[in-house]
């Protein structure tokens, strides 16, 4: 009993710990992106229309969607080690199904189930704030966020390399059991035991409205272009969700423990990070596909591209953009805790405008790809090291979870509308005789990622003045660290 309690109240050494954390993370980002290059080839090899084998992709966001506010909540409640571990488990069930199944119901159901590893971000940035000291906590989260842009392009170099050439797309998820499997042991071996930083029950009606909501919205998005933007069903869905979410809200009003309080996402030091996750979430798959599908079109048939592989187009274009964030995450976790959240993440927002920019503008050399590609991945990176800060210095501990629960939620829907605007705009730029886009089609996704990372600007900008505004001088005039490794407002967002 005294061993069991000193094992309690010992803590990982804080490499070791945010090590494991981002291997987990790591694994949610493989996990998302290891498909995406993969959909035609699994709808031939499943012998299913490209329609059909769009759902692997749709079932994993909605389950992320409907999956991560409750995870976010228990894990305050019940504590982020038994959260975890049982969120990894699924995982790597549903990864070991994916491998095993050549059924499209089942390697949906595979999904869903990988749609658990959402909750493990925000149960990492809980656990983050408990155990590291306020000096070392931007750092940290910055490393650990991160990784979610960084495995993203693991997970499309994984797809190029297993499925070249016309190669089983099942090879693809030996590298995703390997990572979960990986990540589940470690996280028993290191994650300390501790009592819940929260206390009270879940609000699981609350719970089943907000998934309700959250499905009619993101189905349409998802689904749009192949039901049609105007037909009923994606009408009826927007207008279903147009009730429930904000029916969702009143619910919370109403309930004495509330799944999420209102106020906090009322709140301007909430807001402002929830939309820029967001908007990072559109520019980083729109970066990702148009760069995927304009780098390997055949320049003999379209006038463009430069006919790239899957695997050539993941390590030569989008690779060095994924070192690079593993470079810059510690850095931005620095600048972060010396001139704050908000004025990093409008640098890194600056790095997105000017590659979208140059992806418009100039794109008829591999180099000046690669170039836009990384300036792109950089914005994403920085935000990403940004966002936690943000969020960690607005709330209580005890709602650190479901508060960063709420911003992956805004980031997974942004990058469903990314993948779905990017997909609708070459669609539409389709030409008949050649079968490929147009090369304005480009150019025009490149101003709607533009356009992302502009609002990311006027956003952030924003939020320093309205704080500037609630402190009543410039920033920087005041600090304070609170108990526990938690900061205030004031220190951290600043």
């Amino acid at each position: 009993m005294f061993r069991r309690a000193a094992d309690e109240q010992r803590s990982p050494r804080p490499a070791v710990l945010v090590a494991v954390l981002a291997l987990g993370t790591t694994a949610l980002s493989l996990l998302q992106s290891l498909v995406v290059p993969l959909l035609g080839v699994i709808g031939e090899q499943l012998g299913v229309s490209a329609n059909a084998a769009g759902w692997v992709l749709t079932a994993n966001l909605l389950a992320a969607a409907v999956a991560t506010p409750v995870l976010g909540r228990l894990g305050d409640t019940w504590g982020e080690r038994p959260v975890a571990l049982g969120v990894l488990a699924v995982m790597s069930a549903g990864t070991l199904l994916a491998l095993v199944t050549s059924s499209l119901p089942l390697l949906i159901v595979a999904r869903v189930l990988q749609g658990a590893s959402y909750g493990l971000f925000p149960l990492a940035i809980s656990v983050l704030r408990r155990e590291l000291p306020a000096a070392r906590l931007d750092v940290a989260m910055s490393v650990v966020s991160s990784t979610l842009a960084v495995g993203g392009v693991v997970g499309l170099v994984a797809a190029g390399l297993f499925a070249q050439d016309g190669g089983d797309y099942h090879r693809t998820f030996w590298v995703g059991l390997v990572v979960c499997l990986a990540a589940l042991v470690l996280t028993a071996l290191v994650l300390p035991r501790r009592p819940a930083t929260g206390s009270g029950r879940v609000d699981w009606a609350g719970a089943v409205v907000l998934a309700g909501g959250l499905v009619l919205l993101l189905l349409p998005v998802s689904q749009g272009n192949a039901w049609g933007w105007a037909s009923p069903a994606t009408l009826g869905c927007l207008a279903g969700a147009a009730v429930v979410l904000p029916g969702w809200v009143l619910l919370q009003r109403w309930r004495a423990e509330p799944l999420v309080r209102p106020a906090l996402l009322a709140d301007p030091r909430t807001v402002v990070p929830n939309v820029a996750g967001l908007l990072t979430g559109v520019g980083l798959f729109a970066s990702f596909l148009a760069v995927l599908q304009y780098v390997q079109t055949p320049p003999a048939a379209a006038g463009y591209g430069f006919g790239a592989s899957v695997l050539e187009a993941a390590v030569v274009y989008l690779l060095p953009g994924g070192i690079a964030g593993i470079l810059l995450a510690p850095v931005a976790g620095q600048v972060v805790a010396r001139v704050g959240a908000l004025p990093t993440m409008l640098a890194g927002a600056g790095c997105g405008l000017a590659g979208f920019l140059l992806l418009g503008l100039l794109r008829d050399t591999p180099a000046q790809v690669v170039a836009a590609g990384l300036l792109t991945q950089l914005w994403v990176a920085v935000a990403y090291a940004a966002l936690p800060a943000l969020v960690v210095a607005a709330v209580r501990p005890e709602e650190t979870g479901v508060a960063n629960a709420v911003n992956s939620i805004a980031r997974s829907v942004g990058q469903a509308v990314g993948s779905t605007v990017t997909v609708a705009v070459l669609a539409a730029g389709l030409v008949p005789a050649t079968g490929f886009p147009a090369p304005g089609a480009f150019t025009a996704v490149a101003l709607v990622g533009a356009g992302s990372a502009a609002a990311v600007v006027a956003v952030t900008l924003a939020g320093m003045a309205g704080r500037r505004a609630r402190r009543g001088g410039p920033p920087g005039t005041a600090t304070a660290t609170a108990a526990g490794g938690g900061r205030s407002p004031v220190e951290g967002a600043r």
